[in-house]
């Protein structure tokens, strides 16, 4: 039953990410990935590879991942359900906030506008929380510490190296404007404490 849920997701998820960076590709220009640095391109591969491989083999025969089952309260297991299920409406919303001006990599595009509408609003990096909560939400509906472990070390090197490659850029192409943004809103969350007493 798990299962179905995180393959619903996962396709979901998978399904609105395609048409919006298929989208944005046809409407504007498109970013090679060689562009990037190449231990750049070869940490998200060795990231990647074993990540969304347990995840294709899990929900095409959980069988093929039980070696690395791991023994989950059932609780846990649902709230993973209801992660991965909000995980959609969440990616749609992020999609068509930014529209063309997502990239496959860290930089930026010459035509890019900066969003600050819808999630955009409260926090800078929307797309990489909704897609961490998603595979943290898989890893917890398998019951499975090889993805729940992949998924942490992704969150971390998209938290401690992408990002701040990311927004160097962002700087770049904004300056003061980016700062300021930055200074009102959260990396991954947004920032409460800051609204509260602004």
């Amino acid at each position: 039953m798990f299962r179905w849920f995180a393959l619903a997701a996962f396709v979901g998820c998978l399904g609105i990410s395609g048409f919006y960076r298929r989208r944005a590709r046809q409407q504007g220009e498109t970013i090679a990935r060689r562009r990037e640095a190449p231990v750049l391109i070869l940490g998200r591969s060795l990231l990647a590879l074993p990540l969304f491989g347990s995840i294709f083999l899990y929900l095409l025969n959980p069988r093929w991942m039980a070696w690395a089952e791991l023994p989950l309260p059932i609780w846990m297991r649902w709230a993973g359900v209801v992660v991965g299920l909000l995980s959609v409406p969440a990616a749609l919303w992020v999609f068509t906030s930014i529209g063309r001006n997502v990239s496959e990599t860290v930089l930026t595009k010459s035509d890019h506008a900066l969003v600050t509408t819808g999630p955009y609003r409260w926090v800078r990096h929307p797309l990489y929380t909704t897609g961490a909560s998603l595979l943290l939400a898989i890893g917890l509906m398998a019951s499975n510490w090889f993805m729940l472990l992949f998924a942490v070390v992704v969150a971390i090197a998209v938290r401690w190296v992408v990002i701040p490659l990311e927004e160097q850029e962002l700087v770049k192409k904004f300056g003061e404007q980016y700062r300021t943004y930055m200074e009102r809103t959260g990396r991954l969350l947004p920032r409460m404490l800051r609204q509260v007493r602004g």
